[in-house]
């Protein structure tokens, strides 16, 4: 029985990335299981609960696993691998952040279903559903709402990200400047805080917002 579970995992992960071969022996079976500490869940599911196809999953699947042989990726690794997209700058504490959001289980390590599932929504989700996962990112400590400290926290690390090189004449107080222009436009109440209610309604009446998160449509 377990010899019969070990044998479907692999076949579920070589479907995904569409390298499955029957000729493959035994040996070279256990070799591959010996190494990967976890294995995604069948193909079938991943269509069910995301909105990518067969095609596109199998593509992601190759790249996630050509980063992360074990199946799985820590906050380290996710960090080296984001600093590759941003040579110019220091995108350590916005790829933290980043990782918090996809780490949707909280357990210290982002999984390939992690990745799809989070990627699904930026990609392909409705604007409710991209707002709502924008909002978790911006919601550091997960009460509900976000702070003044927390969306200056998250400008700082973009900054900081995008590097000096980029923006050479931008001042230091850039970012609190941001986040002052951002609670005017969001925090209806005045209470100091943005609500999930208001953060939706806020982004919904700005038309740069919109169009930005458009530019995603077609990206896969």
């Amino acid at each position: 029985m377990k010899n019969k579970n070990r044998e479907q995992s692999l076949s579920d992960s070589r479907e995904l990335d569409g390298s499955y071969d029957p000729l493959t022996d035994s040996e070279e079976d256990d070799f591959e299981l010996s190494t990967v500490c976890h294995r995604p869940e069948s193909m079938d599911k991943l269509q069910e609960q995301t909105k990518f196809t067969k095609k596109e999953l199998q593509v992601l699947y190759r790249g996630f696993k050509n980063e992360c042989p074990s199946g799985v990726v820590n906050e380290d690794n996710f960090k080296n691998i984001y600093s590759q997209f941003f040579p110019q700058g220091d995108s350590s504490m916005y790829a933290h952040f980043l990782f918090e959001a996809f780490d949707s289980d909280k357990n210290g390590s982002v999984s390939f279903e992690d990745f799809v599932f989070g990627l699904s929504i930026i990609l392909r989700g409705t604007v409710n559903d991209r707002l709502n996962w924008a909002f978790n990112l911006y919601d550091l400590n997960k009460d509900g709402c976000i702070t003044k400290e927390e969306m200056l926290d998250i400008m700082k690390s973009i900054y900081d990200m995008m590097g000096k090189y980029t923006y050479p004449t931008m001042q230091d107080d850039a970012p609190r400047e941001h986040v002052e222009s951002f609670f005017q436009k969001m925090d209806r109440n005045k209470d100091g805080v943005v609500t999930i209610e208001e953060f939706i309604e806020s982004c919904k009446k700005d038309e740069n917002i919109m169009q930005s998160m458009q530019l995603f449509d077609n990206v896969i």
